[in-house]
């Protein structure tokens, strides 16, 4: 469903109910239908939000207007807009740094964190030449191809895998560039000491994009209570490659 949020037309999937709300977030060149299976086995449990964020997926994409706290000041639209009191965030990638942006301001009824393989509060380590194929490859399926291969390791089907290339080529040219030249080098580092709610990061081992030693250096130092774990023959899109395994993972640390 479609909500007006902060002048945008935003979509987020919603399936479920519960007295905690899991509020799901998507990586980059993604969309909310990562979460999709996920989100089928928890909805028996828990409200189940999926967001796609601005400039990606069935969301509006301005011309401007994509940094880490504007997104975040999307997600608390969300949460203001569709009555959600208790909650966790689960972001992923990019959005794991949104929602460490969100986690840093308090909001009333946040629980808990779970961040799937995000991206560090610190400016991510991105070579200066992977960042420059993807600005200006942007659009091409071939380019699409390659990131999709570059970002798995476990299996996944021919319907899958051309969901991943089809939200990769449909992320606005706007929200692409922006995140690679600004978002991800933002630094809101200063910010992780005010997160008082406990943060569960995870991890593919072979998660070629932010490998886990990114989280032992640039994420775990800022935050006071973190815990981290690994899913071995994983790569960095764990909710498409191994939702059985993150799902347990979930009802683990919000439990």
């Amino acid at each position: 469903m479609k909500h007006r949020i902060n002048g945008l037309s935003l979509n987020v999937l919603e399936s479920g109910s519960g007295s905690l709300t899991l509020i799901f977030l998507h990586y980059f060149g993604g969309s909310a239908l990562e979460w999709q299976a996920v989100m089928s086995q928890l909805s028996g449990q828990y409200r189940c939000l999926a967001i796609d964020l601005r400039g990606h997926g069935d969301s509006d994409a301005p011309a401007t207007g994509y940094s880490v706290d504007t997104m975040a000041d999307d997600v608390l639209a969300v949460i203001d807009l569709l009555h959600v009191q208790e909650f966790s965030l689960v972001g992923h990638s990019m959005s794991g740094k949104v929602a460490l942006a969100v986690a840093a301001r308090r909001p009333a009824g946040l629980r808990s964190l779970v961040l799937v393989s995000p991206s560090p509060p610190l400016p991510e380590p991105i070579p200066d030449d992977e960042r420059q194929k993807l600005l200006t490859r942007h659009g091409k399926r071939s380019s699409a191809e390659k990131t999709l291969k570059n970002i798995t390791e476990a299996p996944v089907s021919e319907a899958v895998r051309e969901q991943i290339i089809a939200d990769d080529l449909r992320t606005a040219k706007p929200a692409w560039d922006a995140w690679l030249l600004a978002g991800s080098k933002e630094d809101i580092s200063e910010r992780m000491s005010a997160i008082d709610r406990p943060v569960h990061i995870i991890v593919g081992a072979e998660d070629r994009a932010l490998p886990p030693e990114v989280q032992h250096r640039m994420v775990l130092p800022y935050l006071k209570n973190a815990s981290f774990d690994i899913i071995e023959n994983a790569g960095h899109l764990l909710p498409w490659e191994v939702p059985d395994k993150l799902i347990t993972f979930i009802q683990k640390k919000i439990s």
